[in-house]
């Protein structure tokens, strides 16, 4: 029997009928592309706006990589398959836990669907923290796809990677992780699967090196977003339709004088309630510390005493620098949370203000830019959302009227710019 689409997660996805690309341009704030469209900096992503379809759109909350790649690819928010953050503390052991393998993921994919329905499909990623999540269902014994991180593409095998590190390096030299290259060889390496037929379906996860570095407008930046452009036109040009997303904003979190405006939550409870009484888990952590020293504006404080979880709660919501501190339940019910990895507290910071556990325990001295520049808040919500072809009437009424996600990219490009029947 002939599959014509697939049902993942709620929704049907058609199978594509030519070369298809997502693109999770990380850390992609709005203000990068506007600023850059305004300039001339990126003209195959301003024609895309211009021919296709452009808005903005909300990450996952919170607005981190590895929540929003996972629900990127799952079509669906963390409630539903259970990666809220790259980082969290395991209630059932008392450890922190860092995510660098595929266990929180409960639901499928739609990569590892459309792998299934017998389309060639694709995940090349920047970072390998992601790799494996990515992958499930797409590769492995007896499985079809391909899947490879930038970061580690000597050490690929065609049984956990469904492809060679000799053809997955193409002769290219591996990237420091902390290089725009990074990304760049994230998208020359779709290009050539896509070239070679090795892939009709592609998803391209980048790193936001670059971003957290560098503001909207300064030369590192203009350059390597002309660098992206350009092989957003190659893409173009080998005749796939391309959707774009970012899985975060990125804000600037320092004051007048270049000092990171930190709130260390961790410090603030342990004066109030005593040491030891709360755990605060900065979720935005991972093995990347020059990005952003795990600081972000979004945190989870889990209370390990018999305090009044209420009352911890206002007195977090009554510092300086806090927009929201919510009890597990409400935030889950506000952000589409998984109850089983929530803090008992979670705390949203207030635009431009990060959020941190304790003096001296972030590594600041590392940070890539002379700023502090990070997400994770409501401030780094929008995103910008990108369709290389024209919408058909159907999800141009949808756009109109629902409010869109990063992850309807692929509700969008496999079934908003298919012809209309008749």
């Amino acid at each position: 029997m002939k599959y014509t689409s697939i049902h993942i997660n709620d929704r049907s996805y058609s199978l594509p009928l030519g070369p298809k690309a997502v693109i999770c341009y990380d850390g992609m704030d709005p203000s990068y592309l506007a600023d850059a469209a305004i300039r001339g900096v990126s003209p195959h992503l301003s024609a895309m706006a211009e021919r296709g379809f452009y808005d903005s759109a909300h990450s996952a909350m919170p607005s981190f990589t590895n929540p929003n790649n996972v629900s990127i690819v799952c079509g669906a928010p963390p409630s539903l398959h259970g990666v809220s953050g790259n980082y969290w503390y395991d209630r059932a052991t008392g450890e922190e836990v860092m995510m660098t393998d595929a266990g929180p993921l409960r639901a499928p994919t739609i990569l590892a669907g459309l792998a299934e329905a017998g389309v060639k499909v694709a995940a090349v990623t920047a970072k390998d923290k992601l790799r494996k999540a990515l992958a499930v269902g797409l590769t492995g014994a007896g499985l079809p796809g391909i899947a490879f991180s930038a970061e580690k593409a000597s050490t690929c095998t065609l049984a956990e990677h469904g492809i060679s590190g000799e053809e997955a390096q193409a002769g290219e030299p591996v990237p420091d992780q902390y290089s725009p290259e990074l990304s760049l060889f994230v998208l020359d390496a779709g290009l050539r699967l896509l070239g070679s037929g090795r892939a009709q379906v592609l998803y391209l996860s980048l790193s936001d090196f670059v971003q957290h570095a560098h503001a909207p407008g300064a030369p590192e930046s203009d350059a390597f977003i002309r660098a992206v452009d350009r092989r957003i036109g190659a893409l173009l040009d080998a005749g796939a339709k391309v959707g774009i997303v970012a899985d975060h904003g990125m804000t600037d979190l320092s004051l007048a004088d270049g000092v990171p405006n930190i709130l260390y939550l961790g410090d603030r409870l342990d004066a109030r309630y005593g040491v030891g009484t709360t755990r605060v888990i900065c979720p935005i952590t991972d093995p990347f510390v020059r990005h952003h020293g795990a600081l972000g504006g979004f945190v989870r404080v889990h209370i390990l005493s018999g305090l009044d979880h209420g009352e911890v709660r206002d007195f977090l919501g009554s510092l300086p620098g806090v927009q929201h501190a919510l009890l597990r339940e409400e935030v889950c019910r506000r952000f589409d949370q998984p109850l089983e990895r929530e803090g008992d507290v979670a705390v949203i910071a207030n635009k431009g203000v990060a959020l941190g556990t304790h003096q001296g325990a972030h590594a600041l001295d590392d940070l890539a830019g002379a700023r502090l520049r990070s997400h994770g808040s409501l401030a780094e919500r929008d995103v910008p959302f990108l369709v290389s072809h024209p919408l058909n009437a159907a999800y141009r009424h949808k756009a109109r009227t629902q409010q869109l996600y990063n992850y309807d990219i692929f509700d969008f490009l496999l079934n908003g710019t298919r012809r209309e029947e008749g």
